[in-house]
């Protein structure tokens, strides 16, 4: 073992680090045991490596300074050791001592799929940048364990997988995740959920989010624009997902901040039917994406879609005959409450609008609780200028120049008039109405995705601000959900429906604790418990986990 300095090119960062020699068949690597701290200055760097002295002489004198990842506990844990005997597993408790405890069922489970799903190829070269793509892996998986910034993910990688890596060599790595990687992330994502389903993709769900930053500051790519995040002072990109109805990812696209949602569709789908077979897929996405160039265009492609309508854009005439509930037939067996559809026709194309009297109690509901807001502001503030930048607020009030303002009740009741109608439009002519109800219906699965994306794998707020570096990020995350999709999908297939953020605290619960017989000089792993659940994924999985207690090695 050795204190090792290591320099940041065109920086005066230098990383101090505990190293040891390794020997690999006829090799000899280098393994960082400790990461130490970055010195910023000679002041610094002489009081880390005093540290590191001192460290590195108390691993020795230990004898602890091994520390063992989930990878290699998995290979100990199906090897015998050499010379192993019945005598060993005798041992005085008294004797023992827990030196590490590595969460191993991420890396066990996840980190399998990521290999089978072919992730571990998309950076160029893969046979020479080994070590780039192994920080690639972990720190995907560690994104999907705990999401955090890429120091706290580093800092964790330590602490609970016994994996070390200089945060340095983590940013070198996201510099290999350039637009040829990506292009290839891409099309890996395509063709994993295409082989799934035989080669035919038939359905594919569009939907935009935006990501934030926290800062200030724009450049090319992060810019102002319509934040769904509501921080419209920060800078943003716009993300675009495509996934199955099972939430399966098909592909994403990010673009610069700025950018309409509905200027996103036929780039993304002119680059689709460029690279695959789309001829009987349909589309489906919400309402921001609907505007007569894109529906068109789409038109024109010869591609079926199903976009959400703004009911109330139509012509007066056609508003009024989708008002009449006349104009409607009951849906039996679809809710519990009455549920009717109607089909109108607007430029030749089919507009399929649906009334739900459960969801028309939600739009009364909450109608009423924003009505009763404004009417306790109105008693506390009458200048009718601050209510006039928030259109919520504006469509609900009748106002005299800046003279007076209140409540327009015939304002309240032609809204009213339209609780729990709902309605999209399409030009797919072989499906009945319900069939087209329910294709739009599914598109929940990929506001779900952008809900794991951006809650459980926490892909905002952004804190790089290089674009290569965002692009990268954004990446990272995409991979992740593609894992969690992935695990997901297979577990509910082959065993039970469990949601990802159900089936992650299952896996961090499969833990391996290095046990130290400090007489026999014998290192153990001690498996945890493990739960009906663990063992069905494992299974399902193919990988296998030992229960009993395993030598990892003799001294």
């Amino acid at each position: 073992m050795f204190v090792r300095i290591k320099t940041t090119p065109n920086s005066p960062r230098k990383s101090v680090q505990i190293v040891q020699s390794v020997r690999k068949a006829d090799r000899i690597s280098q393994k960082i045991v400790r990461h130490v701290g970055i010195a910023h200055d000679e002041q610094e760097l002489k009081q880390l490596k005093d540290l590191a002295e001192s460290i590195k002489i108390k691993l020795e004198a230990d004898n602890q300074y091994l520390l063992f990842g989930p990878e290699e506990i998995s290979r100990l844990r199906t090897k015998e050791t050499k010379h192993e005997q019945e005598e060993d597993y005798k041992v005085n408790l008294k004797n023992l001592k827990e030196e590490q405890r590595v969460v191993s069922g991420i890396h066990d489970i996840y980190g399998s799929l990521f290999d089978s799903l072919g992730y571990k190829n998309i950076i160029k070269n893969p046979a020479r940048y080994k070590a780039d793509i192994k920080i690639f892996r972990d720190i995907v998986l560690a994104r999907i364990a705990n999401p955090q910034s890429k120091r706290a993910s580093v800092d964790m990688l330590e602490e609970d997988f016994g994996i070390s890596i200089d945060l340095n060599r983590v940013y070198q790595m996201m510099d290999k995740l350039d637009e040829t990687a990506i292009e290839r992330l891409n099309d890996l994502a395509y063709k994993n959920t295409s082989d799934l389903f035989k080669g035919k993709i038939d359905v594919i769900f569009f939907d935009c989010t935006t990501l934030y930053f926290e800062t200030f500051e724009e450049d090319e790519f992060r810019k102002n624009g319509y934040s769904k995040d509501l921080k419209f002072n920060q800078p943003q990109v716009l993300l675009a997902l495509m996934v199955t109805k099972e939430g399966l990812p098909v592909g994403y696209k990010a673009f610069e901040g700025s950018t309409y949602e509905g200027h996103t569709l036929i780039p993304i789908l002119k680059e689709l039917k460029k690279k695959y077979i789309l001829d009987k897929v349909i589309f489906v996405a919400d309402a921001g994406m609907l505007n007569e160039p894109n529906i068109t265009e789409l038109e024109a492609e010869k591609i079926e879609y199903v976009v959400g309508m703004r009911l109330k854009n139509l012509p007066k005439k056609l508003q009024s005959c989708i008002l009449d509930h006349g104009n409607y037939k009951e849906v039996k067996g679809i809710e519990k409450d009455e549920y009717k559809i109607g089909e109108f026709e607007h430029k030749g194309r089919r507009i399929i609008v649906n009334y739900s009297a459960r969801r028309a109690r939600k739009d009364a509901g909450d109608r009423e609780k924003a009505v009763e807001k404004l009417r306790k502001k109105l008693l506390k503030q009458k200048n009718p200028k601050e209510y006039m930048s928030n259109y919520g607020n504006r469509k609900y009030l009748k106002v005299d120049g800046n003279v007076s303002i209140e409540l327009n009740d015939e304002k309240i009741e032609k809204a009213s008039r339209w609780d729990g109608l709902h309605g999209v439009v399409t030009n797919a002519e072989n499906l009945s109405e319900q069939e087209i109800l329910k294709q739009y219906n599914h598109l929940w699965e990929v506001e779900n995705a952008f809900r794991i994306t951006k809650h459980d794998l926490k892909v905002r707020p952004v804190f790089h601000w290089k674009p290569r570096r965002v692009k990268a990020h954004i990446a990272i995350a995409f991979v992740s959900y593609s894992v969690v999709k992935y695990l997901e999908y297979r577990v509910r297939l082959q065993h039970r429906k469990m949601s990802p953020e159900k089936i992650r605290q299952c896996l961090v619960r499969v833990q391996t604790s290095v046990l130290y017989d400090n007489v026999k000089r014998i290192r153990y792993g001690l498996p945890s418990r493990i739960t009906q659940d663990a063992r069905k994924i494992y299974k399902i999985c193919n990988v296998t986990q030992k229960l009993t207690p395993f030598i990892i090695k003799k001294m």
